[in-house]
């Protein structure tokens, strides 16, 4: 988590650097930030609920995603056995882009929800267990050791010493996947729905309203720094130890 001093700064720094593009290109797409600020304030009660439908589906995404890829990561890292049988599959299948399976979920699953969801949390399923797989094999066969000789069971183990010691990779883990959820996230509601951000902003390219175009592309912007911001609040909720010493 960064200083509020430090985002306002850097903010100041994009608002500069956005009006002084606004008046180099004197274009009507790109409006500047007071006119853009000025149209999200008084169309805010509009965009409100199309933000919440975006952050529902991008966090169910995340949560799904990450929870089924925990145990995957965990039993391929820790069984040579069961990773010598599904590592060549998820190696084969993870450098393909997931987002040309959005044909296929809208098919199976509808327009709704449910489709943006699946292509958002397999894109994160992969994203977590391949980081989660290197970062469990990483742990110290000596602390593993330690604890086992003083009777720890198998539960034991995983709680005290595995999960402690992934738990940041985990959360930088979970910020690219986090990143890369919400552009996914846009594509899948500009070509397919009627609801969300993404649909916000495209419907105002089309009707050539920039403005409105601009509050909604500052809307999802506010949702990728929500969303990161959620994951680092999480990692310094439970991972303290990370900060000792600083």
């Amino acid at each position: 988590m960064y200083s509020l001093w430090g985002y306002c700064a850097a903010l100041l720094l994009i608002l500069l650097g956005w009006e002084a593009t606004a008046l180099v290109l004197r274009s009507p797409a790109v409006p500047g930030p007071y006119t853009t600020f000025t149209v999200f304030f008084l169309q805010f009660p509009a965009l409100l609920p199309q933000f919440a439908v975006s952050f529902y589906r991008v966090l169910c995404a995340l949560c799904l995603g990450t929870a089924a890829a925990f145990p995957v990561a965990v039993t391929l890292a820790r069984s040579e056995k069961a990773d010598r049988v599904f590592a060549p599959f998820l190696f084969l299948t993870y450098p393909v882009p997931k987002v040309v399976l959005l044909p296929v979920f809208l098919v199976l699953l509808g327009l709704g929800d449910a489709a943006k969801i699946a292509l958002i949390g397999v894109t994160v399923f992969f994203q977590v267990m391949m980081a989660m797989r290197d970062a469990v094999r990483r742990v110290p066969h000596s602390y593993i050791d330690s604890v086992r000789s003083m009777g720890a069971r198998r539960a034991d183990i995983y709680r005290h010493v595995i999960v402690p010691a992934v738990l940041p990779d985990l959360y930088a883990a979970l910020r690219i996947a986090g990143g890369t959820g919400v552009a996914l996230l846009f594509i899948a509601e500009s070509v397919a729905g009627t609801s969300g951000l993404g649909y916000m902003i495209m419907n105002a390219w089309s009707l050539v309203d920039y403005p409105n175009m601009f509050a909604a592309i500052t809307a999802m912007a506010v949702l990728g720094l929500a969303v990161y911001e959620i994951i680092s609040l999480l990692e310094y909720k439970t991972c303290s130890w990370t900060r000792a010493g600083k």
